[in-house]
């Protein structure tokens, strides 16, 4: 028997395949399910032209996501990032920073689409964005390190202050006052006894 597959079955086909089966897995299972159809002629027809408009669907889809990867290979983008001295950058370039830039130029592109590993360092890479499953465009971008001055010590160390020790030093014996008398009359009272 003769069945058209309305969705893929693990095992027998994908979606749209004839596939022949047994009479009772088809007839008890499959149609029932749903998950398939028996191909009679005008199944037949119906499912050819189903496959015609659908090619000619993808066919524009493709020719869009290519004329969209003509323009993409034509970008270049410039990042600039705050780095230290050895000249890693503080933070990272991702899909998210080159889908934001590609956005400032006009074009309207899914962060999940950016294929990049994060950009810890100033360099030249290059991003691949994936337009469809045949098309893919290539975007180079650079990234370029603004060095951080060093710290004067000037600015390390605002003011220096004293140990609490000195300060203490410095204090006036009013406030130690109060300390002496409070333990002698504890003593007096020890005595006393």
């Amino acid at each position: 028997m003769e069945i058209i597959l309305k969705e893929d079955v693990i095992g027998l086909g994908y979606k749209n395949d004839i596939v022949n089966v047994k009479s009772g897995y088809g007839r008890n299972y499959l149609i029932p399910q749903g998950k398939g159809v028996i191909a009679s002629e005008s199944a037949k027809k119906v499912l050819a032209e189903e496959l015609k408009q659908k090619a000619i669907k993808l066919a524009k889809i493709k020719a869009e996501a290519e004329a969209l990867a003509e323009k993409l290979n034509a970008v270049s983008l410039n990042f600039s990032a705050k780095a230290s001295s050895t000249g890693v950058i503080y933070g990272s370039v991702g899909s998210l920073q080159i889908a934001a830039e590609l956005q400032k130029l006009g074009f309207d592109i899914d962060r999940k689409i950016i294929a990049v590993k994060d950009v810890k360092a100033a360099g030249e890479y290059v991003a691949v964005i994936k337009l469809h499953k045949e098309v893919a465009a290539q975007v180079p971008f650079t990234v370029t390190a603004e060095m951080d001055k060093p710290e004067t010590p000037a600015e390390e160390a605002p003011a220096e202050r004293k140990p609490r020790k000195e300060r203490k030093e410095e204090a006036p014996l009013a406030e130690e006052t109060p300390v002496e008398e409070a333990e002698a009359p504890a003593e007096e009272e020890k005595t006393e006894e």
